[in-house]
């Protein structure tokens, strides 16, 4: 996938004035055009790779410095926290945002902090649950260490040529000391899995599916070897509450155990090969659904990117259980009720198969807004008698034309389905299938005539 053009005017002005000198100067030590450090600092030029090394070179500069934007997901996660239902009536479009973080980064910087350290507008922000999902947003769901970790015992235990099950039970045997024992349900009515030291064994329920198994033991594994590296990632993080590091901790455990299940290198090889085909990735790397659409969200190596996804579960009421929204900035799962027209609530009355919905988001929520959604329904590690839950997946629509899941769907705009943010964030004057009137708004009523439509406001 093509690397974005770096725009840093800010990064070179703050440089420049701290070095004191004029932009013909720099230009001179740079071996380029003063008009053209113009440009550049004003965004309307790119920074080149040679300019770059030049800026090393010249004036010790780090690189990394001209990307201070990514700390806050870019352009998309500035333009997430600004669609806060608490900005609406400001009327912030995208290229303002696109203006703010070009001309004062830090400034946007200094707003997202500060929104983060809020919250956004919802009377949960401040639980365990959104507070362990704002560090995995601030991370954008890839840790590096962890997938490098993951990859090296996956070649030790040579995964590509064995069964995952076959290659867990036997680190855990030989390293670990621990045999693998199936319980029936009545032995383990409460629990999945359970360590037994004093019996030497990993007990698994008769319940888990094939897949399931697979992942508790991958999960031992990463609870077993990765503690340390775990614990100190999370200690690390602006969690002050424990129940939110627990969490935190839990997810880095989850990861582990999908990245050693579905190692980096080889698991993108096979989203290229299949065209991100959901179905096959769960055959060929013996995991859930679930488990191979949060693992999508994860594909942001340098040098090895895969697509953007974002990814979440929700239940029969719309309550949302999963959000992650990797390097995406999407808008689309924010809210605490989604749009009656975004067909992912229709995923339980489905035999079976996904449904795949383009949608085009309202302009008031931020972010990009094209996206194809495919929503999929699932049932809990023990069955669908213990619960049934359904996953998206979504991706910037311009990015789907080659996706398995594509095919025979058009991706032009005019013919994705419009919806909001649920109906207290959309203002969409338009739609018929609205339930509440858009928080903030100035409601219309007209004396001589009734409206089609359920609210008329301004």
């Amino acid at each position: 996938m093509a690397e974005q053009s770096l725009f840093a005017g800010a990064a070179l002005r703050r440089l420049r004035k701290r070095e004191g000198i004029t932009q013909a100067a720099m230009a001179n030590r740079l071996g380029i055009s003063s008009s053209y450090l113009t440009l550049m600092e004003r965004n309307q030029r790119a920074v080149t790779a040679r300019v770059i090394v030049q800026l090393a070179e010249e004036f010790g500069f780090d690189p990394r410095d001209l990307r201070e934007d990514e700390a806050i997901g870019g352009i998309d996660g500035l333009a997430r926290r600004l669609g806060d239902e608490r900005f609406n009536d400001l009327g912030i479009d995208r290229d303002e945002v696109v203006e703010f973080l070009a001309n004062a980064p830090q400034a946007a910087a200094a707003f997202a902090r500060l929104f983060d350290e809020q919250g956004a507008g919802d009377p949960h922000s401040d639980d365990p649950l959104a507070a362990c999902r704002r560090e995995i947003d601030r991370w954008r769901n890839h840790f590096a260490d962890l997938d490098v970790a993951a990859e090296q015992l996956a070649d030790e235990l040579r995964l590509s040529r064995q069964d995952f099950l076959a290659a867990a039970t036997d680190r855990l045997r030989e390293k670990h000391h621990l045999a693998i024992r199936i319980l029936p349900r009545e032995v383990m009515p409460d629990a999945i899995r359970r360590l037994d030291f004093h019996a030497r064994q990993v007990q698994l329920s008769e319940m888990l599916s094939p897949a399931s198994r697979n992942f508790e033991l991958a999960l031992q594994i990463a609870e077993l070897e990765q503690g340390s590296a775990i614990a100190s990632i999370a200690a690390g993080a602006d969690l002050s509450d424990h129940a939110a590091r627990k969490l935190f901790e839990r997810h880095l455990s989850e990861y582990f155990a999908a990245a050693l299940m579905m190692p980096y290198g080889r698991f993108l090889r096979a989203c290229d090969a299949t065209a991100y085909d959901v179905e096959v990735l769960t055959r060929r790397f013996g995991a859930s659904v679930e488990l191979v659409a949060q693992r999508l969200t994860t594909l942001h190596r340098v040098g090895q990117r895969g697509l953007p996804f974002f990814m979440a579960r929700f239940d029969r009421a719309g309550q949302f259980s999963k959000r992650i929204a990797g390097a995406t900035g999407t808008a689309l799962i924010e809210g605490e009720h989604s749009c009656p027209l975004w067909q992912v609530h229709h995923t339980f009355g489905r035999r079976e198969g996904w449904l795949v919905q383009p949608v085009m988001l309202e302009e008031s929520a931020g972010g990009p807004s094209h996206w194809l959604t495919m929503s999929y329904a699932v049932a809990s590690a023990e069955g669908a008698s213990s619960g049934q839950f359904a996953i998206v997946l979504g991706v910037e629509a311009r990015l789907a034309a080659d996706l398995a899941m594509a095919q025979g769907v058009s991706l032009q705009p005019e013919d994705a389905t419009r919806i909001g943010l649920g109906c207290a964030r959309c203002y969409w004057r338009e739609c018929r299938q609205r339930s509440l009137p858009p928080k903030g708004a100035t409601l219309n009523f007209e004396l001589i005539a009734r409206a089609n439509l359920p609210y008329s406001f301004s």
